[in-house]
């Protein structure tokens, strides 16, 4: 019988959890979609820089002119004010480029899931997803498809999609995989 109290216990708390974040979910794609296009063009200049609780407050605002505040508040804007014209541009077309700076790859991009060396020497990048479209959840069991990104000096050298190979972890060891 405690058992069974137990069980219903836990399938209550998941099922509460699961429409709590569903709520959640669709009350975000909400707050975006109320917003004017040049504030939805904004929003996407910034959101990829953002945490969570970051996008939902700037999105809880009540005005064009808080939003606008509060990215200043966060220091965001003048992060943003301080990338090259050039760097700005291509945030602005939410694409990478060759020759982009570190700061600009994460405002396009966001944080990597991974990275190796020093981005102010040479480094190299993971992001989940293809090239053309990363991935917007992260799970550390996906065996998605990843982006590398290599960056010497603060810029980025280029980039290749990786795909998984197989179901052996990644390893082939030349059997033809």
């Amino acid at each position: 019988m405690r058992a069974y109290r137990l069980c219903l216990l836990w399938t209550s708390v998941l099922i509460g959890t699961t429409v709590l974040l569903t709520g959640c979910l669709y009350n975000y794609d909400a707050a975006v979609g109320r917003l004017s296009p040049a504030e939805q063009a904004e929003f996407s200049i910034y959101r990829q820089v953002m945490t969570s609780a970051q996008a939902r407050t700037y999105l809880a605002k009540a005005s064009a002119a808080e939003r606008t505040a509060y990215l200043s508040e966060m220091g965001l804007a003048q992060r943003f004010q301080r990338l090259d014209p050039q760097d700005r541009e291509t945030v602005r077309s939410g694409a990478p480029r060759v020759g982009m700076s570190a700061d600009a790859l994460r405002f396009v991009w966001g944080e990597p899931v991974e990275t190796a060396g020093d981005a102010r020497r040479y480094s190299r990048w993971q992001y989940l997803g293809w090239s053309l479209g990363p991935s917007a959840h992260y799970h550390p069991w996906d065996r998605s498809n990843r982006v590398e990104v290599y960056l010497a000096n603060n810029k980025v050298l280029g980039w290749v999609d990786v795909l998984p190979i197989g179901d052996h972890g990644g390893e082939c060891a030349g059997q033809g995989c």
